[in-house]
């Protein structure tokens, strides 16, 4: 049986995603699993932050756009997102509703809009991760070209490090095409090319966030145009292959083929899969895959460096996080909460199979995620 205990006093209008039995079964074989192993609270602490969201988020609330909603994971030894880390969500076919979070985890709900007193709950299939810096998130979407490029070039703090950075990141098929053109190129060059990739805004570019005809402007100094067009999203000419890659510090996108910083003006075509590269180059021999050498070899799991471990979680192991709300989405629709709760003493008991929670007027005293949830 795993208890956290949990001090959210004074919190009202919460919505908390739980795991349920087989996430818990999931975590020794996660990136999640050291931490708990060890009983490292600190950082135990924060994965349970990230699983709750100030105000009510009933699942009626998400449709088929990317909504992201803001959570109680504030820690900036574990985040450094302004208003604090977010938690993707999105209605997709047959009414299914899925959370993204760090290194592209996928969590599903399963049991919707269960009532406490302080808000809502909604039980999800796995544990949500923390999203983690860029160096260590590329190997988990294949992107180690641009790592090692990153590292090569002495970047690789600032993309880790700063704050609210959007980072349009080249696949590795943009690198490759280009490998020896890229490898001979002075450094000083290529960082140029490299930064135009990035942008250093008061607001992270979420897909929700970058409306069509977004102009954004790269550490490079020029700038980036966005387009939405056939159904894709485009930055300058190159097509966005996947979006809203959650980061420690902000978001990244994968696009087929690099942003050429003395071409800024170029536009999409949608009518065609992949634009020709503007940037023209050759590649290795036997078509290898440049910079992948730099890459550090242990950057897979969740980062437990800056936490301290402790031999026991205690009454303030989630802490009291924040009662503003904020919520990053395209379009909303309203919804409703159904759950049936039952009074009991001076508190409401909300009846799960297997696992009693217990919600106290104006004090939650104990959050009990127990292995047999559900």
């Amino acid at each position: 049986m795993l208890i956290v205990q949990a001090n959210l006093s004074f919190q009202s209008d919460i919505t908390i995603l739980a795991p349920n039995n087989e996430a818990f079964n999931k975590i020794p074989y996660s990136s999640l699993g050291p931490a708990f192993e060890a009983n490292q609270s600190q950082i135990v602490r924060s994965i349970l932050q990230y699983h709750i969201l100030p105000g009510l988020h009933p699942a009626g609330t998400y449709n088929g756009s990317f909504t992201f909603d803001q959570t109680w994971l504030q820690n900036t030894s574990y985040t450094n997102v302004t208003r604090g880390q977010v938690v993707g969500g999105v209605q997709q076919a047959g009414n299914v509703n899925v959370f993204t979070s760090g290194l592209g985890t996928r969590s599903t709900l399963v049991t919707p809009d269960l009532a406490f007193k302080g808000g809502i709950v909604h039980v999800i299939d796995n544990f949500l991760v923390p999203p983690q810096n860029f160096i260590q998130s590329v190997p988990q979407f294949n992107l180690t070209a641009a790592g090692g490029a990153v590292e090569n070039t002495s970047l690789a703090d600032y993309v880790n490090t700063n704050q609210d950075l959007t980072i349009f990141v080249p696949r590795n098929m943009a690198f490759q095409a280009l490998g020896e053109t890229l490898q001979s190129m002075p450094s000083s060059q290529l960082q140029r090319l490299l930064n135009y990739h990035i942008v250093n805004s008061t607001t992270v570019g979420y897909s929700s966030n970058l409306p069509n005809g977004t102009v954004l402007r790269t550490r490079s100094g020029q700038n980036l145009t966005i387009t939405f067009a056939s159904n894709s999203l485009f930055v300058n000419q190159a097509r966005v292959i996947q979006q809203d890659l959650l980061l420690s510090n902000g978001v990244m996108h994968v696009v087929d083929n690099f942003l050429d910083p003395d071409a800024p003006s170029v536009t999409a075509n949608p009518e065609v899969p992949t634009a020709a590269p503007l940037i023209r180059g050759t590649s290795l021999s036997e078509n290898l895959v440049p910079f992948t050498s730099f890459l550090p070899t242990s950057v897979t799991s969740f980062d437990t460096s800056s936490a301290v471990p402790t031999s026991s979680f205690g009454a303030n192991d989630i802490g009291q996080g924040t009662s503003a709300t904020s919520r990053t989405t395209t379009s909303r629709r309203p919804g409703s909460t159904s759950a049936s709760d039952e009074e009991n003493g001076g508190g409401r008991t909300l009846q799960l199979t297997r696992t009693t929670m217990v919600v106290n007027s104006g004090f939650l005293g104990v959050l009990c995620w127990i292995m047999g949830l559900l």
